[in-house]
């Protein structure tokens, strides 16, 4: 094969032995030739994988959807993770602080489902290594949905339909704690949304327009990129919240939550310090921040630059950054709200 490069990422994949007759007929009618998108190469940010290369079991992702609305994991059969985590509100809920079992009232901003399964952690303080030990962590909280596996697998047990789903998505183990974490966590690993950033990662030059393509260049710039790289655009490290300026003094009326990696390590150095978020959605999970205290996304654009960058920009360079976070809304595939 032949590569003949037409612009910025296009190709062209022609035979060689004809390369000569059908670069001739290009100049004469470039419709005629196919023309293939290339990735862009040497970007701080990745494209979402697709999920067929996950290679997740369609069963136990099946499986894991149902779970996922069954309010019988809350001791009070009043919530389910959809609760928290609702599929038409961006993987959040909309709340500053999520309501769990008995209507109590949570102490911390609900993050996104949404792609949560390229995460390097899980919570805000990072203290799940993995998906599965979060759904034990969120059955057993006492205010999410204040279960054990022994009442739960009791309960469940005596749902034929239910029994008969995990006999045949895990056949050695059957309806166990650990089949229950795995569905759930094969579920939400399944719920990527790519976007038409993506599109613009992969090669389509149209994707994104020019004022979407002057904030990720700013984004770039000002430094944003630092902590907000890679696949998820973000949830690969721990940062300090106020590495420039002081958030939680500005704010005051310190909680046991801001305290954030903290309360996993004990370390003084990790006061205040928090998983740093995936961009993935942001625009459509707003209150922001693990506090929620930010209302739009423009305020928490300003917040960063304060406290995160320590710089100072233009109303129309933060106007354009926030069109490039736009830009980042995808839809899960296949997920059912």
């Amino acid at each position: 094969m032949f590569t003949l490069p037409i612009g910025s990422g296009v190709r062209l994949c022609l035979p060689i032995f004809s390369a000569r007759l059908l670069l001739t007929a290009f100049i004469l009618s470039p419709m005629s030739l196919t023309v293939v998108a290339e990735p862009l190469v040497g970007e701080p940010l990745s494209p979402l994988p697709t999920l067929e290369s996950l290679q997740l079991d369609p069963n136990k992702i099946k499986l894991g959807e149902r779970l996922f609305h069954d309010t019988r994991f809350s001791r009070d059969n009043s919530t389910a993770c959809v609760s928290c985590h609702s599929l038409s509100k961006g993987g959040a809920d909309g709340r500053k602080n999520s309501i769990g079992v008995r209507q109590q009232m949570g102490v911390i901003n609900a993050p996104t489902i949404f792609n949560s399964g390229l995460n390097f952690r899980q919570f805000w303080d990072g203290r799940s290594d993995s998906l599965e030990d979060q759904v034990d962590k969120v059955v057993h909280d006492a205010r999410e949905l204040d279960m054990n596996w022994e009442d739960l697998l009791k309960l469940l047990s005596t749902d034929a339909s239910l029994v008969a789903e995990f006999n045949t998505a895990y056949p050695q183990e059957g309806l166990q704690a650990s089949s229950i974490q795995n569905a759930l966590a094969s579920y939400q690993r399944s719920l990527l949304t790519p976007s038409r950033f993506d599109r613009y990662l992969l090669g389509d030059s149209k994707a994104l327009d020019q004022d979407e393509l002057k904030g990720y260049q700013l984004f770039k710039d000002y430094g944003c990129i630092a902590c907000h790289q890679g696949v998820n655009i973000g949830g690969n490290m721990f940062q300090k919240f106020g590495v420039m300026d002081d958030y939680f003094a500005k704010r005051g009326s310190i909680s046991a939550a801001d305290l954030g990696r903290f309360n996993v390590t004990q370390q003084e150095a990790d006061k205040h310090v928090f998983k740093v978020p995936s961009l993935r959605n942001v625009a459509l999970t707003a209150p922001y921040f693990h506090d929620g205290m930010t209302d739009t996304l423009e305020d928490a654009v300003d917040v960063m630059f304060r406290h995160q960058l320590g710089r100072t920009a233009s109303e129309v360079d933060k106007r354009m950054i926030v069109k490039f976070l736009n830009s980042l809304s995808g839809e899960a595939l296949g997920a059912k709200p």
